[in-house]
């Protein structure tokens, strides 16, 4: 075969082997100079009126242009023993925070009903977002005025506090998950190939590309502002696919060599198949990710920076890196044995089958009977989803209900109770101090006082030399429910547009409820475009991939099973509380509202490793000259221990992030863990097989029309006789060690 002719895979890993020094230096060389920069240039996240979207946003953006956001505001409250018996306690609060340097503003003590509690409130000088940064001194002479007085508890809660925890929440999430899923990953790979350097391998290129992406987001981070959960979502899907793709790089590997191929057979064998998966499968993440650019919130576009990097980051050491490695180790890939762990054969491929072997024997002779069985198991995993509801989790379905800052937020909120959030109106105008501008805010003061859909007082904040006011308007109701979407309706359709329009250059509402409204709009939009995309990228890559319209569209119709599980089971949990004890888990009531979106786009790339490579091996069989039914038990009986390892792996790096702190890492976790485990076992492993066997020889149809699709490679090319008997048809690989 021509050098011409060679996929990109196998030129790739003969570059690798050829020049192993360049291939390996230069990797770490470039994963430690992005990360050192990328640390020294920090990350930037992005506001309030970035991360929204709508009107919302829109009045968020004026404020901050004009320099007028919300300073970050503090309550602390402090309760005694008997009424007043705070008096001592409260008079050295207030001198400690003076001394911080941070607390300014800072209000007398306001006296409850029964005279127990005070509540002191201010605010922390300076940039209200970077606030949480400069708290910790606050928050130390709390601790230490409660240390001071017996018999006094004090409760802390604000902008800056809950900023400063949410932080801390997420920097300690982040290095659990990574002290936790690395050894765990480690400890599967052990039991896969029962040698402690091929282990190693996979956790390492896996690492490194965790570790480049974190330094390439932070200086992305500068012209894209990217969420706080980003680089947790990042490591979750970078550590996973970085591992998967080794493990059926390195795997492929071992199973030639273990047939009796010479070491540069093997490793050109391997960059054909499993090399030529791995990018396939690669790409088809990166595309269904680039879905989430079409949303309209930068939440999402961030997300997909992150996936997309990790993943071209673990695609490319996968199959530059590893071979080059493979290449340099060679057998000594083998070192560290553990005794009765996965003992190899000397000749022969070592993947025997075992339970997939006889699990496929009744799937193959009845495979209508299997697939409406497993079709309707995972059809019971997706009901659950039909009553998915969906929103913003607030501060106590987030933290959950033990969290410090909840219990401070039900504490001084039960002592001095207050309405919900206003609605905010922000307007810029030529001139706010105008007799016109005053006149029309008048009316508009009257209006709302004439109506029932609203409370007193309205507060109205001129800010003449910016040309912006800034108008709170209470709402009735509990500010989530239908009275207050009622009130919000006629700020935005009729009082605010009718009588501030006019005389105004922009004029939108803003406030929570605003917010949370917009946000769900969007999400609720987005998801059709989105999922158009990836079902469109999924099919016309699966085409050209494997020359055949039924596998393109059962790829999409699994795919959506699985996401379908991931669903059900998220609502069972944390919408329904369904065992959600017995996982030490505390249920939202509802799902956290850009998961949905999130999961489909996730799981319709990760599904993508499994099935192009379970598929590969059985077409790669198919072209061989066996039957459909032989080639699925061929392909199946090949793939069951690397699908198998491989989702061990996944399953368990997703389980630790269920293991988190914050809901919605757990909901993450739990779907995506349960996703995998079902997409591994019941839909590869029983549903395509029998789906396929069901199919026949019109598995592979291809109509005429679409027959000048390119043809790549599925194994078809000639490969030398075990133990190097026939000279290799391409150039060998370098294989020395």
């Amino acid at each position: 075969m021509s050098a011409s002719r060679q996929g990109l895979a196998v030129r790739l890993g003969g570059w690798s082997t050829r020049h192993r020094k360049t291939a390996i230096i230069g990797w770490l060389l470039f994963v430690v100079v992005v990360a050192v920069v990328g640390g020294m240039s920090g990350a930037r996240e992005m506001t309030e009126s970035e991360g929204g979207t709508g009107d919302s946003a829109r009045a968020e953006k004026i404020l901050e242009d004009a320099g007028l956001q919300t300073p970050a505001g503090e309550m602390v409250m402090v309760r005694g023993e008997r009424p007043d018996g705070w008096r001592a306690a409260a008079r050295d609060l207030t001198a400690r925070l003076e001394r911080t340097g941070e607390a300014v503003r800072i209000q007398p003590p306001v006296r409850s009903e029964n005279g127990r509690e005070a509540l002191i409130s201010f605010e922390i000088k300076g940039d209200p977002d970077t606030a949480g940064e400069r708290v910790e001194p606050v928050l130390d002479a709390v601790r230490a005025t409660e240390a001071a007085h017996q018999g006094i508890t004090i409760h802390e809660f604000g902008d800056a506090g809950f900023d400063h925890m949410l932080n801390g929440m997420l920097t300690d999430d982040l290095k659990k998950a990574e002290l936790t899923a690395v050894p765990l990953a480690l400890g599967i790979l052990l039991v896969v190939f029962g040698a402690l350097v091929a282990a190693l391998l996979p956790v390492l290129l896996g690492v490194t590309a965790c570790v480049g992406t974190f330094g390439l987001l932070a200086l992305i981070s500068h012209r894209l502002p990217l969420f706080e959960s980003t680089n947790s979502v990042m490591f979750l899907v970078g550590l996973a696919v970085g591992v998967d793709y080794c493990l059926f790089y390195l795997r492929r590997e071992r199973d030639e060599r273990a047939a009796g191929r010479d070491a540069a057979t093997a490793l050109r064998i391997a960059a054909a198949t499993s090399g030529r998966a791995v990018l396939v499968s690669g790409i088809t993440v990166m595309l269904a990710m680039s879905g989430m650019f079409l949303s309209g919130l930068l939440l999402f576009k961030g997300f997909a920076v992150a996936t997309i990097l990790v993943v071209l980051m673990a695609m490319l050491g996968s199959v530059t890196v590893l071979p080059a490695m493979l290449s340099w180790l060679g057998d000594r890939i083998e070192a560290g044995r553990l005794p009765l762990l996965n003992r190899r054969r000397k000749k022969g491929v070592h993947t025997s089958g075992g339970l997939s072997v006889r699990l496929m024997r009744p799937v193959l002779a009845r495979p209508k009977v299997f697939a409406v069985v497993s079709g309707a198991l995972l059809l019971v995993l997706c009901a659950p989803a039909l009553g998915m509801k969906t929103e913003q989790l607030g501060m106590e379905k987030q933290f959950g209900s033990d969290a410090e800052l909840t219990v401070a937020f039900e504490e001084i909120t039960g002592a001095f109770p207050g309405g919900p959030d206003p609605a905010e109106v922000v307007v810029r105008a030529d001139d706010v101090g105008s007799s016109r501008f005053g006149a029309a805010v008048a009316d508009l003061k009257k209006e709302i006082a004439a109506s029932d859909r609203f409370r007193k007082p309205v507060d109205v904040e001129l800010h003449r030399k910016e040309g912006v006011a800034r108008i709170e308007v209470p709402l009735s109701g509990d500010g989530k429910n239908a009275a207050s979407e009622r009130a919000l309706d006629t700020l935005r359709d009729d009082l605010v547009p009718r009588i501030l329009g006019p005389v105004s250059e922009k004029a939108y509402v803003g406030g929570q409820l605003a917010a949370d409204r917009d946000y769900n709009d969007q999400l609720e939009s987005d998801i059709a475009p989105v999922f158009l995309f990836i079902a469109a990228v999924t099919f016309l890559l699966m085409l050209v991939c494997f020359r055949s319209v039924p596998i393109a569209l059962a790829s999409i119709l699994l795919n959506l099973l699985s996401v379908g599980a991931a669903y059900g089971t998220m609502t069972a949990v944390f919408q329904h509380g369904w065992g959600a004890e017995l996982l030490g888990m505390e249920p939202a009531g509802a799902i956290e509202s850009w998961m949905p979106l999130f999961v489909l786009v996730i799981l319709f790339g990760l599904s993508m490793d499994y099935h192009v490579f379970v598929v590969s091996r059985i077409r790669e069989a198919h072209v061989r000259g066996l039957t459909t039914r032989d080639a699925i038990r061929e392909g199946i009986r090949t793939t069951a221990g690397s699908v198998t390892g491989a989702a061990a792996i996944m399953v368990a790096v997703f389980a630790v992030f269920a293991l988190l702190q914050m809901q919605d890492m757990q909901q993450m976790g739990v779907g995506l863990a349960v996703a995998v485990l079902v997409d591994a076992t019941l839909v590869r492993m029983v549903l395509l097989p029998s789906v396929l066997a069901l199919l026949g020889e019109r598995a592979w149809y291809l109509p005429r029309a679409l027959r000048w699709l390119p043809r790549l490679g599925h194994g078809e090319e000639p490969v030398p006789n075990p133990a190097g008997s026939a000279a290799a048809p391409q150039p060998p690989v370098s294989a020395g060690r």
